[in-house]
């Protein structure tokens, strides 16, 4: 598929096929396209819960106030962010860079982030977001379906899934097979509306 065809086609999926399994290949292909996107400073602060019990699922659906693709769709992804991520041995996100960017990058890395907690969480969910735009884009190229979700009890899922101190979730991703097409787009903003130029 192309890539525009892609997002033009992406739609917010709240139907699924609950006895539609994705083959583990699918699964992995998205993800490691999903681990490519890009992040500020190479961080990567993305970290992903995958949740494949059964029981598990229930629960997470009841903590989404019993939305039905919780459950039904074949995968089910938390998409939560490790705030701290720019401390944790930053060297790592360098490692490949030449020594003179190592050095340049580690110590504009600490001045950019160290103790400016706002812009920390802010980048982590930024990365977040463009994680989850691929991980769509990816599940559409390969014929599935998906819907971002933020309608859950956060404190809840937190729970469920054993967030660590110092995390946040972002959003969960529901993954499938359709069962019913999503409802018309609502209703889109023209583009001359949305797009300035050099100022307001």
């Amino acid at each position: 598929m192309e890539v525009f065809q892609a997002i033009k086609q992406r739609r917010a999926v709240k139907h699924y096929h609950a006895d539609a399994e994705m083959p583990a290949e699918d699964f992995d292909k998205i993800m490691s396209a999903v681990i490519l996107s890009p992040t500020s400073y190479n961080i990567q602060h993305w970290r992903f819960v995958r949740v494949t019990d059964k029981n598990q699922r229930d629960k997470v659906k009841s903590a989404a106030w019993g939305q039905a693709q919780v459950a039904d769709a074949s995968e089910l992804v938390v998409l939560c962010a490790d705030i701290n991520a720019w401390n944790d041995r930053p060297e790592r996100y360098v490692i490949n860079s030449p020594q003179e960017t190592q050095d340049m990058l580690l110590p504009m890395m600490d001045a950019f982030y160290n103790g400016k907690e706002q812009i920390q969480r802010d980048e982590a969910m930024r990365s977040c977001g463009i994680a989850a735009q691929t991980m769509m884009l990816a599940a559409k190229e390969l014929g599935y379906d998906t819907c971002p979700m933020v309608g859950f009890d956060r404190e809840e899922l937190a729970r469920l899934i054993r967030l660590p101190q110092g995390y946040v979730i972002a959003m969960m991703i529901a993954i499938g097979t359709a069962e019913k097409s999503a409802h018309p787009r609502g209703g889109q903003l023209p583009l001359s509306e949305v797009l300035a130029e050099n100022y307001f």
